[in-house]
């Protein structure tokens, strides 16, 4: 069906609108760059879905997420160097007809994910 991301900024209680992510495919060491975007104002993909149909495959891959590049932006003065830069969830596609769904819930200081629905 598809790969979708949302991003809430836990700090502000807010979308994270305006930060930048990139999706790779990684087999091994290597990683080969999928796609690279900016949120929207509800902190998703403006273009939809990141993969659908037959570009999902059985795989793994990266989501790399700039955390440090968006609180930056946001004029949020944190001590330097950040202590998250970028997060990068790593995860793996088993079955390309289900969806796929990766949220990350961020701040300068920590995050989480899961699969979501």
């Amino acid at each position: 069906m598809g790969l979708s991301t949302h991003v809430l900024d836990t700090m502000h209680g807010t979308p994270a609108a305006g930060m930048a992510v990139a999706l790779y495919a990684t087999d091994g060491g290597s990683a080969t760059l999928l796609k690279q975007l900016v949120l929207n104002k509800d902190g998703r993909n403006p273009d939809g879905l990141l993969l659908a149909g037959d570009a999902l495959r059985r795989g793994c891959y990266r989501l790399v997420f700039d955390v440090a590049g968006y609180y930056a932006a946001l004029g949020v003065e944190l001590p330097q160097p950040n202590f998250l830069g970028k997060v990068s969830i790593d995860f793996g596609i088993a079955e390309p007809g289900q969806h796929y769904h990766v949220p990350l819930l961020v701040s300068p200081w920590s995050y989480s994910t899961y699969r979501g629905s």
